[in-house]
């Protein structure tokens, strides 16, 4: 197992925008297409005006079919049309669960 570790920076005073968006139309369609979302948080500390969402896949195969299919979706390309102009930057961590690890 993999989880994929997604941080948006939004723009400032933006990130009220975003949230609701993703919890009104872009979050099922991630969840029908990529499967396990393992939570998606706001940053009270530090990188503020960012939301981090967690997904987590059997592999990297996985992930790569699920994310080309998420990308191919006409309503997520839609969907990402509404929030792009929002967000500043993005970037994206994989992590790999340790042997102790409750996601493994």
């Amino acid at each position: 197992m993999i989880v994929e570790e997604r941080t948006y920076h939004v723009t400032t005073g933006k990130l009220p925008e975003l949230v609701r968006l993703y919890e009104t139309e872009g979050t099922a369609i991630q969840q029908r297409i990529l499967g396990h979302l393992v939570g998606a948080f706001t940053v009270d500390v530090g990188e503020v005006s960012s939301i981090v969402q967690l997904w987590a896949y059997d592999g990297y195969g996985e992930r790569e079919r699920r994310r080309a299919e998420l990308q191919a979706d006409e309503g997520w390309r839609a969907f990402l049309g509404k929030i792009q102009p929002l967000i500043h930057t993005q970037w994206n961590r994989i992590l790999v669960p340790t042997a102790f690890s409750p996601l493994r």
